[in-house]
């Protein structure tokens, strides 16, 4: 399992967001905040979360789209749906879903 410190959720966790509807896949965890200030003032305050937990990287979803988001560990939690992730990026990253949780694949260079 890869977790990062200690980290909440692990890479190639399905996970949904508190509060906005999308949900997606850990690809990355920054172990605290490692993004620019200018995208963490554009937080509204009263929702603006600490900079001291893990940040993770999604491959995430809504109804309308799919992109790549930046989302504190507060803000997540374990999405139990089984719903298919629709991301066109999830194929290229993992494999094999279980319990929640995709197997990174291993890419070879050549």
């Amino acid at each position: 399992m890869a977790v990062v410190g200690n980290a909440k959720y692990q890479i190639g966790q399905v996970v949904r967001h508190r509060i906005y509807p999308f949900r997606g896949v850990i690809f990355d965890v920054d172990p605290a905040f490692n993004n620019t200030e200018e995208w963490y003032q554009s937080i509204p305050e009263d929702v603006r979360p600490s900079k001291e937990q893990p940040f993770y990287h999604l491959l995430a979803e809504n109804a309308e789209t799919e992109y790549i988001a930046y989302v504190s560990e507060q803000n997540l939690m374990p999405d139990e749906s089984d719903e298919p992730l629709r991301h066109s990026q999830v194929s290229e990253l993992f494999e094999d879903l279980q319990d929640g949780v995709f197997r990174f694949r291993f890419l070879q260079e050549h």
